[in-house]
């Protein structure tokens, strides 16, 4: 048991690096009426530059990118190691090839926005772009696509998971937990952070998953799984090939994002409860076969028997034990 520190904090110190120094910076131009202006980049007339206080007291940075013609807004929250700075030509194409208006924002701690990184800061964070979204911009829940990128699929999820009318969900390079992207285990330690494995059941919206095969930071069995996990799953994108930051310059990235937010501006509330309702009835006439282990295994409880042979893609997230009480393997990252 830990005292006189915070869990979130420990866990902090290795899994947020934000970059230092920023790679750009926030004053208020006094000709523009005190407007808030970032230097570094380039000047977008049609972007805003905001600072949104979050309900810890944080003041968080962020970029709105209009397009004229977007229907959905597209709220990115970015990966580790990178700040707004680094990803404004990126938030530019996306926006002008989804045909999106773009929320893009930068954690507590990154970039110019105050406070220190944690998990829980980034749920604050990014429920105050989203209220920020709502409130200065009269952009609806059902017109938002949230957008997470490696450890921004952790406040994605957060906030997917309380939103039940979202319009979808993009997971890019996404994690299924802090713990899970050091070594392949099938449980949760206190120290553990961004459980999305358990987030992901309960997001609503289609979710569209995108990963590299050759991922080296995440692998792609986080990918997977969180695709299979999906109440609503979208066709995925595997980029072979693909690492955890190049994705964005495979041809096949943009077009199968572009047919995702195509499919999303064109579905309505009433299809997609039709959906929900369809696959909810399929999982209720579905038994998986479970196997119970007795006093004579390690462990008194009920779990899916792994059966990594006939559905696996990637065996070797299989890995054996030494027989102990009857207990001979385990499939840490294909079963649940």
């Amino acid at each position: 048991m830990l005292w006189g520190c915070s869990v979130s904090d420990v866990a902090a110190r290795f899994a947020f690096f934000p970059p230092h120094p920023p790679t750009y910076g926030i004053r208020k131009d006094e000709v523009r009426g005190g407007k808030l202006v970032v230097s570094g980049i380039h000047r977008d007339p049609s972007m805003d530059v905001l600072m949104v206080e979050n309900r810890k007291g944080n003041k968080i940075v962020a970029f709105y990118l209009r397009n004229p013609y977007a229907k959905l807004t597209v709220l990115y929250s970015h990966g580790n190691a990178t700040d707004l700075g680094q990803l404004y030509e990126l938030f530019v194409q996306l926006k002008l090839n989804l045909r999106v208006n773009l929320m893009g924002y930068d954690y507590s701690g990154y970039g110019a926005s105050s406070g220190k990184p944690s998990e829980s800061n980034t749920y604050a964070d990014i429920e105050a772009i989203y209220e920020c979204l709502q409130t200065e911009y009269g952009v609806s829940q059902e017109d938002i696509v949230l957008y997470g990128q490696s450890l921004g699929s952790g406040p994605t999820l957060h906030l997917a998971s309380r939103l039940p009318r979202l319009r979808g969900v993009v997971l890019h390079s996404a994690i299924l937990s802090g713990l899970r992207v050091l070594c392949h285990v099938n449980f949760s330690f206190c120290l553990d952070i961004y459980n999305n494995v358990k987030k992901i059941k309960k997001v609503k919206s289609p979710v569209l998953v995108i990963h590299g095969t050759d991922d080296e930071v995440v692998n792609r069995l986080h990918g997977y799984r969180l695709w299979k996990l999906a109440r609503d799953p979208y066709e995925p994108l595997w980029i072979k090939g693909g690492t955890h930051c190049n994705l964005e310059l495979y041809p096949d990235f943009i077009l199968h994002l572009s047919h995702f937010i195509k499919d999303m501006e064109t579905v309505t509330t009433i299809q997609r409860l039709r959906k929900l309702r369809r696959s909810l009835e399929r999982q209720v006439t579905y038994t998986k076969s479970t196997t119970t282990f007795t006093a004579n295994c390690c462990c008194q409880i009920k779990i899916q028997e792994p059966d990594c042979s006939s559905w696996c893609p990637w065996k070797r997230c299989c890995i054996s034990l030494p027989p102990w009480k009857g207990c001979s393997h385990l499939c840490c990252l294909c079963a649940e």
